[in-house]
């Protein structure tokens, strides 16, 4: 195989059950439903969630119950957002070793003390003792940057009216969560899931014209920064660059579905990642614990596959202050040799 496109995407509302089986079977029945398939035909599950979040060792084994015991699967996992299950996935089927595969991800962020877990994730010997909560890493990161002189508070306010609907000057009058960060510059964290379906060459052609056209990964990487906030510059963010150049993304796309938790996060984004024509980003409404950014490049397919763009590029981040990113490119029309054949 030397293409592969998305087909089908689903994601839940903000309601979630302990195990998450209930949630994530009308999703599954969703995403299915839009590529036309049947839960016999997927070749390679893969998911994306955290045993540390949800408090018990293996807990995506309980999550396999929404697949069904038979007949046997081939299944995987990431402990990460599903965005990286996305990626193990495209590799699977671009091996020859499946055709198609559904990815999903899955969490709990109102289980626990979400601040105190995601520490966890810090340098384990200078800061992770600490417990700084996340919002905490975060206004550290936007107060760096605000001093550098890379944008202002209303810049970031701008950022959070574009999708609330309420004024900039409003915003700026309402008082700090984290200073510099207010309410409005923190993403609402959600309970929640989300599916996407791939399908490989002439697979995802097949059957196509009662459906929505698939959306065809044109290129698709990630890239790691230190883990250690004092061994980067946080005002900068050149994993996601190279990210993007590895994923040939121009910056000359219809639509960009950024994976920014915080308004100031989208800003340094905008920056790192090129600059092409005049984009349309894409509105976030929430942050799913461990679907957002999965669900971020099921929104840019989403635009391709119903006819409203031609071109889209998506973004994913995991980690503290956008430490890990992960770049994925689409297009309505194929660019493989196949296609040009």
């Amino acid at each position: 195989m030397s293409d592969v496109a998305i087909i089908g995407f689903a994601r839940s509302d903000s309601s979630i059950t302990t195990s998450g089986v209930e949630t994530l079977v009308p999703v599954f029945e969703q995403a299915l439903a839009q590529a036309g398939l049947g839960r016999q035909e997927i070749d390679f599950w893969c998911s994306g969630s955290s045993d540390y979040l949800a408090g018990r060792a293996f807990s995506f084994v309980n999550a396999v119950d929404a697949i069904g015991a038979v007949p046997p699967i081939s299944e995987s996992h990431v402990e990460m957002d599903a965005a990286w299950a996305l990626y193990e996935a495209y590799l699977k089927i671009l091996a020859g070793e499946a055709e198609t595969a559904l990815v999903y991800g899955f969490g709990k962020a109102s289980a626990g003390d979400l601040s105190r877990v995601l520490a966890l994730q810090l340098d384990p010997y200078t800061v992770a003792p600490l417990w700084p909560d996340s919002i905490s890493v975060a206004a550290l990161q936007a107060r760096l940057a605000l001093e550098a002189g890379l944008f202002s508070e209303r810049d970031m306010a701008v950022v959070a009216a574009r999708d609330s609907g309420v004024g900039a000057g409003e915003l700026l009058g309402q008082a700090y969560l984290r200073n510099p960060l207010r309410t409005h510059d923190v993403a609402r964290v959600l309970d929640g899931a989300a599916a996407v379906v791939l399908a490989g060459g002439e697979r995802a052609r097949r059957g196509r014209a009662d459906r929505s056209r698939p959306a065809w990964i044109t290129g698709i990487a990630h890239r790691i920064d230190p883990q250690g906030l004092g061994e980067r510059d946080l005002t900068t963010v050149p994993s996601a660059a190279l990210a993007a150049a590895d994923a040939g993304f121009d910056g000359e796309v219809d639509v960009v579905a950024l994976h920014a938790p915080f308004t100031h996060q989208e800003l340094l984004l905008r920056a790192a990642l090129p600059d092409g024509r005049q984009v349309r980003i894409l509105p976030d409404n929430g942050q799913a614990m461990f679907s957002a950014g999965l669900s971020r490049i099921g929104a840019a397919a989403e635009e391709i596959m119903s006819g409203r763009a031609e071109t889209a590029a998506a973004h994913a981040t995991s980690g503290p202050a956008l430490q890990q990113n992960l770049v994925c490119v689409l297009a309505a029309a194929e660019t493989t040799p196949e296609a040009e054949r």
